[in-house]
């Protein structure tokens, strides 16, 4: 059966995180009691999650700081700073929350759609599913005997899932849920937002644009360098490229904002 872009390559509910069809370390299925470590996998995706949280504040944190950055450019009027400051960042927040659930939407389409079609292949084609699935575990370098017993084997317990995870690449059990996605990008643009809007809000009048480039400044190498970290990437040299990317949107936005309160009389 040809199953090649039937769906997303996502890398996760591979057998126990690598190519190994049964057990070894790492697994976190019932039948191994001893072994309490996250499934391998799942684990990649958990960081792959978390790490999309914390580009999402960073994204929070820059645009919300050049709108309100701007705006203060314009005017020194605190209200006005503040209710453009809000509207930005719930305008940014179901933005994310939006686009995120459509993006994962669609990918849950796409697994639920190759799993259905892997189940109705099963029940059709039992034979030649198992030879197919005795054919994937030699080319992960098992003998011929023994990546048949472990395909018997795993087809007599799962037979979906076991070939999900092979061939498809993807844990049956575990699909993904746009709702949670959308929340968790809806939470994680808002918690950045709140950074400059705190600052530009609280702070005192001469210094409120100052105070927020500082902020926006930490937040920013903060989030680069747990980004980098959790792609195991140098960190030092991630922060960096996040402190310079906001001060630029920010300059720019408070250049802008200027012109335009000079120019209109603001």
């Amino acid at each position: 059966m040809d199953s090649t872009g039937d769906a997303p390559d996502q890398g996760y509910g591979k057998a126990n995180g690598s190519d190994r069809p049964n057990g070894g370390e790492g697994s976190d299925r019932p039948d191994h009691p001893g072994h309490r470590e996250p499934h391998h996998a799942s684990m990649n995706a958990r960081l792959n999650w978390l790490r999309a949280g914390v580009l999402g504040a960073n994204d929070g944190i820059v645009s919300t700081a050049s709108l309100v950055v701007g705006v203060a450019g314009a005017t020194a009027n605190s209200t006005a700073i503040l209710i453009a400051g809000v509207a930005g960042m719930f305008a940014g927040a179901l933005s994310m929350a939006a686009g995120e659930y459509v993006s994962v939407s669609t990918q849950r389409d796409t697994e639920v759609a190759a799993l259905s079609r892997e189940r109705r292949e099963l029940a059709e084609e039992p034979d030649e599913e198992l030879d197919e699935l005795t054919c994937m575990y030699q080319d992960r370098g098992l003998s011929p005997g023994l990546a048949r017993k472990v395909a018997v084997e795993l087809t007599a317990r799962d037979a979906l899932r076991a070939h999900a995870e092979v061939e498809l690449r993807l844990d049956s059990g575990e699909l993904t849920n746009p709702w949670v996605a959308a929340l968790a990008s809806f939470l994680a643009f808002t918690v950045g937002a709140l950074i400059p809007l705190l600052f530009i809000t609280l702070s005192p009048a001469d210094w409120r644009v100052p105070a927020t480039f500082v902020a926006v400044a930490c937040a920013t190498a903060a989030t680069g360098a747990i980004s980098a970290r959790l792609g195991h990437a140098p960190a030092g040299r991630a922060a960096v490229r996040s402190v310079l990317g906001g001060a630029v949107a920010m300059a720019v936005t408070f250049g802008i904002g200027s012109l335009v309160g000079t120019t209109t009389g603001v």
